[in-house]
């Protein structure tokens, strides 16, 4: 594999914006790569994924790598002390948005498919340069799932090159207060929704959630709330919304964690609704991907057998990776939360390095992590 042709590529990936729905550009430098490299088949999906395929000398199963191509934003105000799209390297580091997350991952994965002796393979091996999964986990996977029929999938989200075995889950809730409009000056004659939500918040605040030993705890978090009309001119507001981000754990359902809130002895009079979010999402290409915001939470058995071959290559490549889970949110909540398919995460950096001013990758850790993402083909897919 040529590292220095996997960081160039990479800096191509980073320099490129690719907001979630803008993502076209940079999917054309992906199918591009993927060209070069010698992919036996390149295509892009009705909702712009780029999608690359290599075929070993003999039929077997199909392992798919997956990696979203958007990003978030640059937050206003904030400070970058390195260009965002400037892609800077430094003799250990590659700075820019978007490069931990995740487009570091998404270049190891093509140039590691690509540097496989395919003779020595049984199987397909498929790239997936994914969009919007910012903003909608597993929506796009899901088509490029259809098409491909993985039987195993990696995501590469970042597991500072451990593996994740489980991931937790999310879930918008969405809560309404409906009061009664009155004029401000005669308050007493309305019902003030903003009152009524502050009783339901400050319930919802009480609720005690539970703790997995991989996953760690369910979380319950505030993260907007607004009244109407705004602005409230002379009047008393007559409704109120509020929304709730909800880590989930295994076993959760919509109706289980709707209904935490709305069994709650104290809100039985209190006139409010809870449901799960829904959005639709308009790709780059004019397709929409319809979102209900639950997406669940995962785990995969440590006896698992793609589990067992994937740690295997990975040691074979250099590595010495432990068994973890991802606390964020991941397109395997649809590979294996949803579908069933076999997931495992394995990729570089660390949860909280994404998002960040100055996001960076260690330029070492990327070409573990390409080494790493060989020996998983290896090892899951190779003869004997």
């Amino acid at each position: 594999m040529d590292i220095e042709a996997l960081i160039e590529f990479t800096q191509r990936l980073v320099r490129q914006q690719s907001l979630s729905g803008e993502e076209g550009a940079v999917t054309q430098i992906v199918v591009d790569e993927m060209k070069t490299l010698g992919f036996d088949k390149v295509w892009v999906d009705k909702y712009g994924s780029a999608v690359g395929m290599i075929r070993g000398a003999q039929a077997g199963k199909t392992l798919l790598f997956d990696a979203h191509t958007d990003t978030v934003g640059i937050a206003p105000g904030s400070v970058w002390t390195r260009a965002p799209f400037g892609a800077e390297v430094t003799d250990t580091h590659m700075y820019g948005r978007g490069v931990m997350d995740m487009k570091g991952s998404l270049a190891a994965m093509i140039h590691a498919a690509a540097s496989i002796d395919r003779s020595k393979l049984h199987g397909t091996v498929v790239i997936s340069a994914s969009v919007m999964e910012e903003v909608y986990e597993g929506g796009a996977l899901k088509a490029v799932m259809d098409e491909v029929k993985p039987d195993y999938v990696v995501i590469g989200e970042a597991t500072q090159l451990n593996v994740a075995k489980g991931g937790r889950g999310r879930a918008e809730i969405h809560l309404e207060a409906i009061g009664k409009p009155a004029h401000s000056s005669s308050p007493q004659l309305g019902v003030n929704a903003v009152h009524l939500m502050t009783k339901v918040i400050a319930e919802v605040e009480k609720i005690k959630l539970s703790e997995h030993p991989l996953l760690g705890p369910a979380i319950l978090a505030l993260t907007d709330i607004i009244s109407e009309p705004y602005p409230g001119y002379s009047v008393i507001p007559s409704r109120c919304k509020a929304t709730y981000d909800r880590r989930l754990l295994l076993g959760e359902t919509p109706e289980s964690v709707l209904n935490e809130i709305t069994s709650i002895p104290a809100l039985k009079d209190v006139n409010f609704t809870a449901k799960i979010a829904q959005s639709d999402h308009t790709t780059y290409t004019n397709e929409t991907l319809h979102a209900d915001k639950f997406f669940p939470a995962w785990e995969l058995s440590e006896n698992d057998e793609f589990l067992q071959k994937a740690l295997k290559g990975l040691r074979a490549s250099g590595l010495d990776p432990k068994l973890g889970a991802y606390r964020f949110c991941t397109n395997a909540a649809y590979s294996i939360g949803t579908a069933g398919v076999p997931t495992i995460g394995f990729g570089p950096g660390a949860e909280g390095d994404a998002h960040v001013v100055d996001e960076q990758l260690s330029l070492d850790e990327l070409a573990k992590t390409a080494r790493g993402y060989a020996g998983i083909i290896e090892a899951v897919l190779g003869v004997g």
